[in-house]
């Protein structure tokens, strides 16, 4: 399972491929509910989002419960430092409204049998020696930074990642 599939027909094809992407991953998975009322506010921020007045061509939208992917087009005009302080602040109310974390970088999320398997960065070692993940467990590369970046690298295999280096040699 990449997963590319399942999301990458959801992105709009008129976002340039290196479109700026922010990827936010909720220490839980999220309500059906939750996710429509997280959608709602996403639209509506990337729909009046401007920068210096101009507007962004953006997008946004939740991933598997779990993931919020927020794109913006830069090709026309940059996103500056205040939209996205807008963008952090609307999360930061998400995350005091539903009880949620959206920032926490320690936690890493992989593909399991059929649902997401969060652990954290510090517990990854043991996680490998007890066999919970390997090389071969796709993990969410949050680290990307462009929308073609996503689209082919976003769910790879561990040992294809900045991860490798817990694995065995």
């Amino acid at each position: 399972m990449t997963g590319q599939e399942i999301y990458t027909p959801h992105l709009p094809e008129t976002l340039a491929p290196d479109s700026r992407v922010w990827i936010y991953q909720s220490d839980r998975p999220l309500t059906d509910s939750e996710c429509r009322s997280i959608q709602s506010r996403l639209d509506h921020y990337v729909s009046d989002w401007k920068a210096h007045g101009k507007t962004i061509e953006g997008f946004a939208s939740v991933f598997f419960n779990r993931f919020i992917l927020i794109l913006a087009n830069e090709t026309l005009h940059q996103v500056s430092g205040c939209s996205i302080d807008n963008s952090v602040r609307m999360l930061k109310e998400i995350e005091q409204e539903l009880s949620i974390t959206l920032f926490d970088r320690q936690l890493l999320c992989f593909w399991k049998e059929d649902q997401i398997k969060t652990i954290q960065l510090s517990d990854i070692e043991k996680a490998v020696q007890q066999g919970e993940i390997s090389a071969d467990s796709y993990y969410f590369n949050n680290t990307i930074l462009a929308k073609r970046e996503f689209e082919e690298n976003w769910i790879i295999p561990m040992r294809d990642s900045w991860l490798s280096r817990y694995l065995p040699s």
